[in-house]
């Protein structure tokens, strides 16, 4: 190598060589000088060229025309596990293909190869080591001046992670933000996962609210194998899938033909050519287990480094699908139904129904409505507690759905409320059905150491007669339900036209009673309470309040009472007769007229008052009244009011020396258990055992056991509804205290008690002192 100069003078580098040559005698010094200038130059450009694709982290590889490999990189070699003396000389096709590359692809790749054309493939390709991954693959020839192909030069990316994450991840996102139900978009993923990996069949298992597995997605199971993951069989046989779903752990079963303890389950999926089954549970952020992915392998063995990809990645998709899931369902369960019972609520009971009544209605068939409502229910809860009143619903959800036909909708409409839609049911059938369903809740229920009775009253309305929509129906049958409950309970009552009759002369009545409070139309009248002793001296008054309506006249007790008590004025009625009866008392004893003490009756809202104590001390500090002279009677509903508000205002009153009186004995519920426990001074005898003393052995035994039960607990007892000289006898011969009812006077406004009162004592019964009792 030597520099030389030009005639223009630019230099340049020769490469000088020289030689003899000789022709016969004559020889010649042959000299050769070459410009080797441009060479350097490409040689200098092509080494960073050459080193830059030996390190490059893709793979590439060159082939001859004949597609041997001349060249290969060192990522080729790494990525495949070879070394390059191995790889040169061989076809790229021996290097990258496995078991499971798809066939007709390297088909393609050789065709396009054989007719010079460029090709971009993606092909599951397979390192030495067994290892499958998904290869991008793109290759292109290389020509000469002649446009003959010299070379090929191919370059191999590993398309894995982009593959699974970018396509798979994707859809499963994409699926599940456009609400594609989650079964679909799980059965579509286990699809994926077979064409990522060839050898593996997917399947998903969902964890059911009774914790058994139920299958969510297997589209690539045979269905008699796809029904084998449901749950369990008779003879309880498991599979592995089962285990991890309990253990919350993976388990992999190698060889379902030596499957062990899990063989009655595996081994019909290794007559299907399933070698392999391996579970992994998915688990929600909390721990628990949603359910369970399934791996069945076409091979024995464990997981491959891919499969290991696959299944943590769908492990995470599964995760994330299932909460969804479970939160849209819990979402829906708690939007359409009951959370206590678990029946449809009202609003997914109307739509549903409505469904129904079109269904029916186009078929040309009847309809009938049972509105089911829990006698005494409110005593119970208050009694025992919301706990036993939440377990008397569930059980009477649950005897309903057992007692009715399938077909039938039920639903819980409100509290102690339940309705049934009988498609299909004429009055005849709806009546059978109710008595069958009167029948089942009446059946004793025990919870621990306590066993309740229950009863129930139902309305029942038809279609198309008593309505012809669902609202109507409901409204209708609810109307039909309250007239059961009036008649006594635990009984059915079919709608009339009257009841809507009845409905509206309510609305009206509590229009007018809510006016009547405000003007003032309400007054008590006084009800005498004699001693049965001889003489039978006055005792006291009971004050009763009565409604004088100046269009409608007297309305009875019974009548506005109720309705009160539905609409919640009986607080405040209560606090008028309060307020009223101290008011005449103090008016008594101002005027000298001897009477011992007025009873008022308070209603259980009053009772539930903590102020109430303090308000009733007011009032006698207010008209200068003692504590004798007043009595408070409260039902037996009152005493079985489980509130330690109730039972303090109780002892309160108790010790502040005024006289509780226990009304209407005999006639709640369970009354017994709670009397020992009562801050009572009397208890009075409901006239119902009065009425039948003369004529019912029953009746007089029942007087004469309460009779002795006052005795026993030195309680007074107050007999009601005294009206026959004979009924009076039979009272006093046992020792009733005292005695009320019409044999001595009807309820009477002031001053015509007032006469009683003189004639009274005009006949020769001598009153008692005020104050004295």
């Amino acid at each position: 190598m030597v520099e030389l100069a030009r005639r223009d003078g630019t230099r340049f580098t020769a490469c000088v060589s020289a030689r003899s040559i000789g022709t016969g005698k004559q020889r010649f010094n042959a000299c050769y000088i070459r410009d080797v200038g441009n060479d350097a130059h490409r040689q200098a450009h092509s080494e960073p060229l050459l080193l830059a694709v030996s390190e490059s982290r893709n793979s590439v590889v060159v082939c001859d025309a004949r597609s041997r490999i001349t060249y290969a990189n060192r990522s080729f070699t790494r990525m495949f596990g070879f070394t390059l003396d191995e790889v040169l000389g061989r076809r790229p096709d021996e290097i990258l293909l496995g078991s499971d590359s798809d066939r007709e692809v390297v088909a393609r790749m050789r065709s396009l190869c054989e007719s010079g054309q460029s090709y971009d493939v993606e092909l599951l390709a397979c390192t030495r080591r067994g290892v499958p991954f998904w290869a991008g693959i793109s290759a292109n020839p290389i020509r000469d001046g002649d446009g003959r192909i010299t070379h090929y030069v191919g370059i191999v990316a590993d398309l894995t992670h982009r593959r699974l994450h970018e396509t798979l991840q994707h859809r499963v996102l994409e699926s599940l933000v456009r609400g594609i139900p989650v079964a679909d978009v799980l059965a579509t993923m286990c699809q994926d996962m077979r064409r990522f990996a060839p050898d593996i069949v997917a399947s998903i298992l969902k964890t059911d609210p009774h914790g058994q597995l139920r299958r969510l997605g297997a589209p690539d199971l045979p269905p008699e194998l796809a029904d084998l993951l449901d749950g369990r069989d008779e003879n309880g046989r498991c599979g592995v899938w089962h285990d991890a779903a309990r253990n919350g752990r993976p388990l992999l079963c190698e060889d379902n033909a030596a499957a062990g303890e899990w063989s009655a389950a595996h081994v019909p999926l290794a007559a299907h050519g399933l070698q392999a089954s391996w579970a992994f549970p998915v688990t929600s952020g909390a721990g628990g287990v949603l359910g369970v992915l399934l791996i069945n392998a076409r091979r024995p063995g464990k997981p491959n480094p891919l499969h290991e990809r696959l299944i943590e990645l769908c492990l995470h998709l599964c995760a994330l699908a299932l909460e969804r899931e479970s939160t849209r369902e819990r979402a829906h369960q708690l939007a359409y139904y009951d959370t206590l019972t678990g029946l449809p609520n009202r609003v997914l009971f109307t739509a549903r129904a409505e469904r129904l009544l079109a269904e029916t209605r186009q078929a040309g068939k009847p309809l009938a409505v049972l509105f089911v409502d829990m006698d005494r229910f409110k005593q119970i809860n208050d009694a025992q507690g919301h706990a036993v009143g939440d377990d008397l619903l569930r059980d009477t959800a649950t005897r309903l759905t057992q007692v009715l036909d399938p077909e039938c909708l039920i639903g819980r409409q409100a509290s102690d409320e339940f309705v049934a839609l009988l498609p299909g049911m004429d009055a005849e059938q709806a009546a059978l059905r109710a008595e069958r369903v009167l029948a089942a809740l009446a059946q004793p229920m025990p919870l621990g150491q306590l066993t309740l009775h229950p009863s129930a009253s139902i309305g029942i309305a038809l279609h198309p007669g008593d309505g012809s929509d669902i609202e109507t129906l409901l409204r209708n049958a609810d109307l039909a339900m309250y007239r059961a409950k009036l008649a006594g309970g635990n009984g059915l009552r079919f709608y009339s036209t009257d009841m809507n009759r009845i409905v509206q002369e309510n609305v009206a009545l509590e229009t007018a009673l809510r006016e009547a409070m405000r003007r003032n139309q309400l007054h008590l009248c006084f009800q005498p309470q004699v001693e049965a002793g001889g003489g039978h001296r006055l005792h006291g008054v009971e004050a009763l309040v009565r409604w004088q309506h100046p269009v409608l006249g007297m309305v009875p007790p019974d009548r506005f009472i109720p309705i009160a008590e539905d609409c919640g004025l009986i607080g405040e009625i209560s606090r008028w007769v309060l307020r009223a009866a101290c008011t005449q008392m103090a008016e008594w004893r101002a005027r000298g007229i001897a009477v011992p003490r007025v009873s008022a009756n308070l209603s259980p809202l009053n009772f539930q008052d903590p102020h109430l104590p303090a308000q009733i001390q007011a009032l006698l500090r207010e008209f200068g009244l003692d504590h004798e002279a007043l009595a408070i009677e409260l039902t037996e509903g009152v005493a079985l009011i489980d509130d330690p508000v109730v039972s303090d205002n109780l002892e309160a009153i108790h010790r502040m020396g005024i006289h509780l009186s226990l009304d209407d004995f005999g006639t709640g519920y369970s009354s017994l258990s709670h009397l020992h426990r009562l801050p009572i001074d009397e208890i009075k005898l409901d006239k119902s055992f009065v009425r039948d003393l003369e004529s019912s052995a029953s009746a007089r035994a029942l007087t004469t056991s309460v009779l002795q039960l006052g005795a026993t607990l030195d309680k007074r007892i107050v007999a009601e509804g005294v009206e026959t000289e004979q009924q009076r006898d039979f009272l006093a011969g046992l020792d009733c205290d005292v005695l009320q009812g019409y044999l001595f006077s009807r309820p009477l406004p002031s001053e015509p008690f007032e006469n009683w009162l003189h004639e009274h004592r005009q006949r020769g019964a001598s009153p008692a002192q005020p104050g004295i009792a």
